[in-house]
């Protein structure tokens, strides 16, 4: 569990990511997860973009990808999803 501080911290450093995926009409596949997993583990903080077509709500969307990679849902913003796991060469956690 993250403190505020640290939340704050990452909102910050999120603001200069680029999407690095795309949650789409098929929504949440087992493609996707996995490729989180992956993501998440090499960057530790990523940001998912989420198109219009998609039929779920955003925060119910955002809550489904964080539990399912065991991340930390750092912000929903606009279209945009906030994700951070620490991987376990502890990149970002370490400089906090």
């Amino acid at each position: 569990m993250l403190t505020v501080k640290q939340k704050v911290k990452l909102r910050s450093m999120a603001m200069t990511l680029k999407p690095i995926y795309q949650v789409g009409k098929e929504e949440i596949s087992d493609n996707l997860i996995k490729g989180l997993d992956l993501a998440l583990e090499a960057h530790e903080l990523i940001k998912i973009s989420v198109l219009k077509n998609v039929s779920s709500p955003l925060n119910q969307v955002a809550f489904d990808l964080a539990s399912a990679t065991n991340s930390e849902l750092i912000q929903v913003i606009g279209r945009n999803i906030v994700l951070y796991r620490e991987s376990k060469k502890k990149i970002i956690m370490s400089a906090i």
